[in-house]
């Protein structure tokens, strides 16, 4: 029996036109930026006010995305963006939310902001987060593991750390209810029951460390790719991610900031994205370098893959030397 996929389409598709959908047109507009270098075509994909948040802090505008999209270009002229899912729901007749993740390829043969050519090469996975009103990019959230790629390099993530400028990001407002409307606006009532279980993970198995419970929100056979092009296997492994992540800012919280489901037959069934922030204090574990006691926060983008309505696999994308960076300011350590 043929298995039956509800498709979500718009009346009228003014949110992606010309593409089919939402997931086509993230796909080609990436190509058209990122492979075949139409570097000035992010003028028309993003809005003038733009407001883009990374791993290091927030901008707005349009030129600062032009101007670090051509840097990272011109340092690795060969790196293939490959897009492995593209998860999307509609944000009212005339917009889309997406989360993008990218598994990217390439070698270091020009020069970046890490230095001279290295002539290595990296491999590394990236989730962008955004919110398209009428084919404009309003909002995003980006997040690349920039520690896989330096450490590939052959760099010191130390070193890096300590040069990396830091401007921070934005007080934010607390949300009552992220699956009724998250920081991008309301959303669909979609997929609810899968939504609320990734949620509930997170309160419960993350925030509430009760890490005992992760079989009541994973597969047996799940699998977890976390930073560092790490993939982990199991409960157990499951366990061990989440454990080193937190052990050393163990007074940390997690927060979720935006939540997008959608369903697709080609890419498995019910996938759910959310980003999230994790506030808390280096105190714990020394893991990058003697603890300060000082506050760090981390940016982090999920996305979790259903089946049989438990979760079978998650995508963490998130960057240690943002925390590092924000460690090595506190300490007050010089640049190389």
């Amino acid at each position: 029996m043929t298995e039956t996929v509800t498709v979500e389409r718009w009346p009228v598709p003014v949110a992606y036109e010309p593409y089919r959908d939402p997931e086509e047109f993230i796909i080609e507009w990436t190509d058209r930026i990122w492979v075949r270098r139409g570097v000035g075509l992010i003028r028309d994909n993003y809005a003038a006010d733009a407001v883009v948040h990374g791993a290091y802090g927030t901008s707005r505008g349009v030129e600062p995305v032009v101007r670090s999209t051509l840097t990272k270009i011109a340092a690795y002229p060969d790196r293939v963006g490959q897009a492995e899912d593209v998860v999307w729901e509609r944000r009212g007749d005339d917009a889309f939310l997406s989360s993008h993740r990218i598994y990217s390829t390439g070698t270091h043969t020009g020069i970046s902001a890490y230095g001279p050519p290295t002539h290595r090469s990296f491999s590394s996975r990236t989730i962008a987060t955004c919110l398209y009103r009428r084919g404009v990019m309003e909002y995003e959230w980006v997040i690349r593991d920039e520690y896989a790629v330096v450490a590939q390099l052959g760099l010191d993530p130390d070193a890096v750390a300590r040069e990396l400028a830091f401007p921070g990001w934005p007080d934010r407002d607390p949300l009552p209810d992220v699956l009724t409307a998250g920081e991008t606006g309301p959303r669909p009532d979609l997929h609810r029951a899968e939504c609320e279980h990734a949620l509930g993970l997170i309160e419960r198995v993350w925030n509430q460390r009760m890490f005992d419970e992760v079989t009541d929100f994973v597969a047996r056979d799940v699998t977890s790719d976390i930073s560092q092009d790490r993939t982990l296997t199991r409960p157990d492994g499951y366990q061990r991610g989440l454990l080193e992540l937190l052990a050393p800012v163990p007074d940390g919280r997690f927060e979720i900031r935006d939540v997008v489901a959608h369903e697709s037959g080609p890419h498995g069934g019910v996938r759910v994205g959310v980003v999230w922030w994790l506030d808390g204090t280096y105190c714990g574990a020394p893991a990058y370098g003697p603890t300060t006691g000082t506050p760090v926060r981390l940016l982090g983008s999920s996305q979790f893959l259903f089946r049989d309505g438990r979760i079978v696999r998650e995508w963490r994308v998130y960057d240690e030397l943002s925390i590092m960076a924000q460690i090595a300011r506190a300490r007050g350590d010089e640049p190389s």
